[in-house]
């Protein structure tokens, strides 16, 4: 393992992580979008399906003609994201591929398979098959979406809380001993709910604000009266149920996320002191509602570096990581140094421990090594015991320095306020949409259509600042505590990287570029109405 550090350059880790962020970067735009509106769609058919009126018929199938565009696009850059764990990543692959691929393949396997067969009914079979097959299709597409989330992020909440593997040192690799603690764990539960339901919030912007594009149009006085009389009702339709799905969307993903939170605070207690700029811990400490911290610039956690223009609501993080007003939340300082009462009742260990017990696991897996080619039984069952007693803390014992296991501050502070910050505005946006239109009042409020153009991108920047939480606050772990980002790469040039990150950045533009250019043009077509006049 030296040996294989030694030959990696600093470059193709910053590399291969920036490739990586990339590709996680556009996928995402997609992959919202598509889970959305999928809940969207099969909520419009069944309304169909229930009252035989042309008029859902029409509508429904122009929001799955923008859902295929983007359905493309997003399983485009999600083969590549997965390829990537092999080529940038294969030291990773090998480590933990024994638990971090079950999830992956059966998310290919079965989810992709039954999402893949049933779109093509959607699209194809009206007229085709018979109502009730084509409304379950649709709802089985939206399930095998939603079932293919589940498997990603099963893989991904592994990586931020390992559960169900234990390391053998006789193959150096990760292995699964507990398949339902892997699926099962709360940490990806919670994930996953949070996750889905923000996405559903960027499927209700998107057909809210694409309706609101069509009032606009409609009064504009362009539009023959006939045409714009079913256009109105056809952007209203839509944006009722598209505010409803918003607003219940919004209002779990709140409560979802204040379980994260407390879910962070268990696991991953530096993620929470980053994203709080928490230096020092305290009992009944306050929430950072926002502060003028520098993003370009770490502060100096370790003189513990006042909070600038600090406005912060008293006791907040308390209750938000331990569930108890006076609860202590320990900061980076207190991180590193330990000392301090962990959720399960032990002490927390300093880095410096932490350090020392790594190495010796690390020591102990050479001389276990050693001693089972040699055939020593009794040395291979002396350090066989070490390694299983410090193996916890194996990441660490590739780090002196403790500044390496604190994540960039300004990014992680910002991200999170951003995210929380959007979603609370959009709660209050569904919440006045909804009351608005069913007072009929929509039709003339031009500043409340503006209002929706602009709440659509506000929205997936929402979405990408919770990824960027996510992932960049768990740094420098690929996995937590476990793997070290570095350790994980693949021994490769980094010049080969550069490529690949400047061909993957023109590809993924272009995509989007393409998929925006189709979307603009299938929008501005619009919904094609049925000569048969659609029923009250």
């Amino acid at each position: 393992m030296t040996d294989f550090l030694l030959s990696i350059s600093a470059g193709t880790v910053d590399w291969s992580r920036a490739q990586f962020a990339l590709t996680a970067i556009y996928h995402w735009l997609f992959v919202p979008l598509t889970l959305g509106l999928a809940l969207i769609m099969g909520v419009m058919e069944t309304c169909y399906y229930r009252t035989k009126s042309v008029f859902w018929k029409d509508t429904v199938r122009f929001w799955q003609k923008l859902f295929g565009i983007n359905f493309a696009m997003g399983v485009a850059t999600g083969l590549i994201l997965e390829f990537e764990f092999g080529t940038n990543w294969s030291n990773y692959s090998w480590l933990v591929g024994d638990v971090f691929g079950a999830p992956l393949a059966i998310e290919g396997i079965v989810a992709f398979f039954m999402e893949a067969t049933f779109v093509g009914v959607m699209f194809f079979g009206w007229g085709k098959v018979s109502d009730g097959f084509h409304l379950a299709s649709t709802w089985l597409t939206g399930l095998g979406a939603t079932i293919s989330a589940w498997w990603i992020l099963v893989a991904n909440a592994w990586m931020q809380y390992p559960v169900g593997q234990v390391f053998n040192p006789d193959t150096m690799r990760n292995e699964m001993t507990s398949f339902a603690d892997v699926a099962l764990s709360p940490f990806a539960i919670d994930k996953f709910f949070h996750t889905v339901l923000s996405a559903w919030i960027v499927g209700a912007v998107f057909a809210v604000a694409v309706s609101c594009y069509y009032l606009i149009r409609a009064n504009s006085g362009k539009m023959p009266e006939a045409t714009a009389a079913k256009t109105r009702k056809f952007a209203v339709s839509s944006i009722k149920i598209a505010s409803i799905v918003g607003l219940v969307a919004t209002l779990l993903t709140a409560y979802t996320g204040d379980n994260s939170a407390y879910m962070v605070a268990k696991t991953q207690p530096m993620k929470l002191a980053a994203m709080e700029a928490l230096y020092d811990g305290e009992e009944g400490a306050p929430l950072t509602a926002v502060a003028l911290i520098n993003p370009f610039r770490q502060p100096d956690y370790a003189a513990s570096e006042e909070l600038p223009l600090q406005v912060a609501i008293p006791k907040m993080l308390s209750v938000l990581a331990t569930r108890d007003l006076n609860g202590f939340v320990p900061g980076i300082n207190d991180i590193i140094k330990g000392g301090y009462t962990q959720h399960d009742g032990t002490t927390a260990l300093s880095f410096a421990e932490k350090s020392e017990r790594g190495k010796v696991a690390i020591d102990a897996i050479g001389k276990y090594r050693e001693a089972k080619k040699n055939g020593n039984a009794a040395e291979a069952d002396k350090y066989g015991a070490r390694i299983k007693d410090n193996v916890k803390y194996i990441g660490y014992g590739y780090m002196d320095n403790p500044d390496l296991i604190v994540p960039y501050i300004p990014v992680c502070f910002w991200s999170f306020r951003i995210m929380v910050g959007l979603g609370m505005l959009l709660i209050l946006a569904f919440a006045v949409t909804l009351f608005v239109v069913y007072r009929k009042d929509i039709l003339r409020l031009k500043w409340l259509h503006i209002a929706w153009l602009v709440l659509l991108p506000l929205a997936y920047v929402a979405s990408e600042s919770g990824w960027v939480l996510a992932e960049l606050g768990r740094q420098p772990w690929a996995i937590q505590d476990m793997l070290p980002t570095w350790i994980g790469v693949s021994d490769i040039s980094s010049g080969s990287v550069i490529f690949t990150f400047f061909m993957f950045l023109v590809l993924f533009t272009l995509l989007l570029v393409v998929e925006i250019n189709i979307m603009c043009k299938a929008i501005k077509q619009g919904p094609e109405f049925s000569d048969v006049a659609a029923r009250p």
